[in-house]
């Protein structure tokens, strides 16, 4: 169900935009690209997923299981990266007004994509070299980044992993709508406001979703994974996961014009 309403409905913000001229703004390229990430992130995990549930273990061999570590890291940096280049965005649109008169120039939103992607692509390939390893976790239906292991490399490329892509752009998106809340109860532009509450729902739900997967891999890296049970270990890469699902449910109710 996760898997079928993450396809679909992230399918249908990327039609959607296509179809529609009112939407081909730049800064809804940062949109559309989130829903891109979100489509082959529930396209790459789900039916693996579920297939993988049905054997109770991982029948694909190594190299699919590494394929599939690196497509479900890859989408994910993807997805906190193009959430806090939204929050930059809102940001200066909330709080510089005037410096933005003649909007952001499509050139630049489109540098800014593809430095997401290759920020994302950096995070995600080193496993394959030796920093770190893609292997399965938890219930052996799944596979990910190795953080079970106590060696110096595996715990080095975890901490730095959550620092530069959970922690860091945390702390810019908190600051992002702490700046944005202030200047609209300044200034009470409610239709301002408006549009920043549909992407601080978005990524909240981000946050809620991935929150779970970080303790659980930041206890293993302080040296308590005897503590963390195959259970504990694969139901917040599910919940994490499912996070695709949240875009396009919120767009689709709250956005006027996606409506």
């Amino acid at each position: 169900l996760v898997g079928v309403t993450g396809t679909l409905g992230n399918a249908l913000v990327i039609y959607v935009f296509c179809r529609s001229r009112a939407l081909r703004s730049p800064s809804n390229l940062l949109v559309v690209n989130l829903a891109v990430a979100d489509f082959l992130m529930s396209l790459t995990q789900s039916p693996v997923f579920f297939v993988a549930s049905l054997h109770r273990h991982w029948p694909f061999g190594e190299l699919a299981c590494e394929l599939y570590a690196f497509c479900g890291a890859l989408f994910g940096i993807a997805s906190m990266m193009t959430l806090t280049a939204i929050a930059v965005d809102r940001c200066l649109a909330v709080t510089r007004p005037l410096a933005r008169l003649g909007g952001v120039s499509p050139g630049r939103v489109r540098l800014v994509l593809a430095g997401v992607w290759l920020y994302s692509l950096c995070w995600s390939l080193p496993p394959f070299f030796g920093w770190s390893a893609y292997v399965p976790e938890g219930l052996q239906t799944s596979c990910s980044w190795d953080y079970m292991s106590f060696s110096a490399a595996v715990r080095s490329y975890t901490v730095l992993l959550f620092t530069f892509v959970f922690f860091v752009p945390l702390g810019l998106i908190a600051g992002c709508y702490w700046a944005i809340f202030r200047a609209v109860r300044r200034a009470g532009r409610e239709a301002r406001w408006h549009l920043a509450k549909v992407a601080l729902g978005v990524i909240l739900l981000f946050i809620v979703s991935w929150s779970p997967y970080s303790v659980v891999a930041l206890t293993a890296t302080a040296g308590h994974a005897h503590l963390l049970t195959p259970y504990m270990n694969s139901i917040p890469a599910v919940i994490a996961k499912a996070s695709a699902i949240h875009n396009p449910i919120i767009y689709a109710i709250t956005h006027p014009k996606y409506r």
